[in-house]
């Protein structure tokens, strides 16, 4: 059953990520045509709204998901995703636009609480760091897919096209995972809802790494949200080229998350860590710095190669340290801490690419990752202790 278990979140996870892909890759489309985009810090404001809307419900679902099965959750969450993205296409407003974005966003928070969960609790011991690279991988799978699609489809079509046609491969995905666990039981006969001193208590087993996840989640949120303009706008790369471009970013990210088993087994998850924390900064200034297309390519992918290094080891360092009871509550905190700092950081970066220019936030990013990189190098004997 863990087999299907590990499959079925894995598809979800697929669908989950590339669903939130969709729609950031519209932006350049909607900003080159100045329609519901005219500013860059309008995606700021939709990336920091949305990802708050995130926070609040990565807690909602914490709170209360083992008071039911897990898949109904992600039976609800699937069906909410896929009639958003519907949804959005109907809009021609800022304000509209925006509204059903944060229905959206909801939807998509039920994923990093129960799915991360129910791998941890299935996979156990030295078999985390397999399952951990596996789920992570799979996200990572569909947004590789997601970016090769919707570049090709926003601009041979118009921006509505991707977003339809990954509602109807969201509905078939989610269909697939939760037919795939339709017979397992995950609700606790005995359910307690986690109150303040026991989110203080798992917060508190888990302050050396809010650091890490902290950078992770200021990457990604900055990498998804104005990656596609900075090819777009200032390399003149056209759409199709832009997806496929980030599509190689993922795919690299795809090979070495699944990859990380083997990699943690041959040698040590605290070197990995270590060597994607710095690995990533280094590659930042590459990106940020970048004067001609072929060279910011290069820094998209290597960064990329080195930063998907560290999601897998960080979740994987959380599974081994916290209590079983306190699964669903620890991996709701670690992708809350990603939410608000890339809700943060996108919002920065809105203002720092209208004020310096569209590649300032990698820039901004490569900084933070030197002084993460330190603190790590700093404490690294702390790290090898569950390593």
């Amino acid at each position: 059953m863990k087999k299907k278990v590990l499959l079925a979140v894995s598809l979800f996870h697929s669908l989950n990520d590339a669903a939130t892909i969709t729609v950031p890759m519209v932006f350049p489309l909607l900003y080159s045509q100045q329609f519901i985009i005219q500013k860059y810090y309008h995606i700021g404001i939709l990336s920091y709204l949305g990802f708050c809307m995130t926070f609040i419900f990565h807690l909602i679902v914490a709170n209360f998901s083992d008071k039911f099965d897990y898949k109904y959750l992600i039976l609800i969450s699937y069906l909410g995703i896929c009639l958003s993205l519907l949804s959005i296409t109907f809009t021609s407003v800022f304000a509209g636009f925006l509204l059903i974005y944060l229905i959206f966003r909801a939807f998509t928070s039920f994923y990093h609480p129960i799915g991360i969960a129910w791998v941890s609790k299935t996979h156990p011991s030295r078999g985390i760091d397999f399952a951990m690279g596996v789920q992570s991988g799979s996200g990572n799978l569909g947004v590789l897919i997601a970016f090769i699609s919707i570049g090709y489809l926003a601009q041979n079509f118009n921006w509505k096209v991707p977003l339809i046609t990954w509602a109807v491969a969201g509905f078939m995905l989610g269909s697939t995972s939760f037919f795939l666990v339709r017979k397992t039981l995950t609700k606790s006969e005995q359910f307690i809802k986690p109150d303040l001193a026991s989110w203080i208590e798992t917060l508190k087993i888990l302050k050396i790494y809010i650091p890490g996840f902290i950078f992770g989640g200021a990457c990604w949120g900055i990498t998804v949200f104005y990656a596609p303009s900075l090819l777009h706008h200032k390399f003149k790369i056209e759409m199709g080229k832009t997806g496929l471009n980030l599509a190689l970013w993922i795919a690299i990210g795809t090979v070495t998350t699944y990859l990380f088993g083997y990699l943690s087994r041959r040698f040590g998850r605290l070197k990995i860590s270590l060597f994607g924390f710095t690995g990533t900064s280094l590659f930042l200034f590459v990106l940020g710095t970048a004067a001609e297309p072929v060279q910011a390519v290069i820094g998209l992918l290597c960064f990329g190669g080195f930063l998907f290094l560290t999601y897998p080891a960080l979740n994987s360092y959380v599974g081994n340290i916290a209590p079983l009871k306190n699964q669903a509550q620890a991996f709701s905190l670690t992708a809350n801490i990603q939410v608000l700092t890339a809700a943060t950081g996108n919002l920065i970066a809105g203002f720092l690419s209208d004020k310096f220019g569209i590649n300032s936030p990698f820039l901004f990013l490569g900084v933070i990752g030197v002084f993460i990189s330190i603190f790590y190098l700093s404490i690294r004997s702390k790290l090898y202790v569950v390593s």
